[in-house]
């Protein structure tokens, strides 16, 4: 049984290191960015990602890439 998967949605989130709180505890913050394209390489959104995090006055500490895909079973 061979099954397809179709990714259907995708977004990045990137979290910024804001600095420290009054405790001393790291202050991240993450920025999600919606309808990026099903078929964008892992490579290419790495590349913007860091590009957005170049002009943003925080350090960017992590990229995340979010899915949502459907499932398909193929008859064989």
């Amino acid at each position: 049984m061979a099954v397809e998967k179709t990714v259907t949605y995708s977004s990045m989130s990137l979290s910024f290191n804001q600095g420290l709180d009054e405790f001393g505890k790291e202050i991240i913050k993450k920025r999600t960015y919606s309808n990026v394209k099903p078929d964008a390489t892992p490579e290419n959104i790495f590349n913007v990602a860091t590009a957005i995090g170049g002009l943003c006055k925080y350090t960017l500490e992590e990229v995340g890439l979010n899915e949502r895909s459907t499932l398909v079973q193929i008859a064989g």
